[in-house]
């Protein structure tokens, strides 16, 4: 299946396919210098196997996890771009999660001020969402995603066989991701979730989130609007993520907490069996002052006032300026 993406930037295709990684060099324009870069939690024979197709393939692994998507690891991939001599005709593959089509997508962003970008996400993360639409950026400061840029790939092979060497903890922790779109955009997509029927409908899954995404990037490429309803559950998640008594969450795992409080009591009460279903958490002894404080640094503060959506009804949301005070005692209620 192929699906194009039509923005002001120019389009690209997601081609959506089981087996779709052996056809990176037909999907991909791979004849000539390319980086590939992955990481140390990616069995080894999914970047291999891209690298074979390539013409003069050059592979960075970088170590497994979010600590990695900092300012040294960045360097690692330029110092590998300028070392190896790459030029403006050349190219960068991301072949893994979220972590790795962020740090590779703002390498080729910033490289050369920018160089073609490919994106092969070989978790259920990434390919429900963040390999779509064109977010790349670093950690800074202890803050999530903080130094970054709007930077679409040039195409995204997504290849539900690489789905297979995962263990269930991450599935479930993608599955996050595609709950948040079903929550405000899709409750056909809920139902089957409700059902307990995500992880055996898994392509159907893959294939109705980003539906949702593409539909949200082609309104809104650059979160003017429409594509904030996109961090549903996410503000008080990064915040979760910033703390250092958190790193045993995962992201999706923090998304699910995220989205708890933004939720009317009606959705709450059919959102957490679901949750549980996919043992995802649904409380935390999170510290309630530390997450606050780190929300003050969200990109989403305009003044004493932040930026929320907020789910009344499965498949329905509203966007609000809610008073951060309200906010902070949301959280609290929530997670007391």
């Amino acid at each position: 299946m192929i699906l194009p993406v039509k923005t002001s930037s120019g389009g690209y295709n997601i081609y959506l396919e089981r087996g779709a990684l052996l056809k990176a060099g037909e999907y991909f324009n791979l004849d000539r210098r390319v980086l590939v870069v992955t990481d140390s939690g990616v069995p080894s024979q999914y970047s291999e196997t891209v690298a074979k197709q390539c013409k003069t393939p050059f592979i960075v692994t970088v170590p497994e996890g979010e600590t990695s998507k900092c300012f040294d690891e960045y360097k690692t991939l330029l110092s590998a771009l300028v070392d190896n001599g790459f030029t403006r005709s050349d190219c960068v593959v991301a072949v893994g999660g979220g972590v790795v089509g962020d740090m590779a997508g703002f390498a080729a962003a910033s490289y050369m001020r920018g160089i073609c970008f490919y994106n092969i996400p070989t978790t259920v993360l990434s390919q429900v969402d963040s390999s779509v639409g064109g977010k790349v950026a670093i950690d800074f400061g202890g803050y999530k995603n903080i130094v970054g840029a709007f930077y679409p790939p040039s195409g995204v092979i997504i290849d539900p066989d690489t789905l297979k060497t995962l263990p269930a903890r991450q599935i479930s922790n993608g599955l996050a991701e595609a709950l948040k779109m079903a929550l405000t955009s899709d409750p056909e997509l809920f139902e089957i979730f409700e059902k307990g029927n995500a992880v055996k409908e898994i392509d159907t899954v893959i294939e109705r989130s980003l539906k949702i995404k593409r539909s949200v990037v082609e309104q809104d490429e650059k979160e003017g609007g429409l594509r904030k309803i996109l961090n549903f559950g996410h503000t008080l998640a990064h915040a979760i993520e910033s703390q250092n008594g958190m790193q045993n969450l995962y992201h999706g795992e923090c998304v699910a907490l995220g989205m708890l409080p933004m939720c009317s009591e009606k959705v709450r009460k059919r959102l957490a069996p679901v949750l549980e279903s996919l043992n995802l958490p649904v409380s935390t002894d999170i510290d309630a002052k530390a997450v606050i404080d780190a929300v003050r640094h969200d990109k989403k503060m305009s003044g004493d006032k932040i930026t929320v959506i907020y789910v009344p009804e499965i498949g329905s949301y509203e966007m609000k300026k809610m008073p951060f005070g309200e906010f902070a005692d949301g959280i609290k209620e929530t997670f007391a």
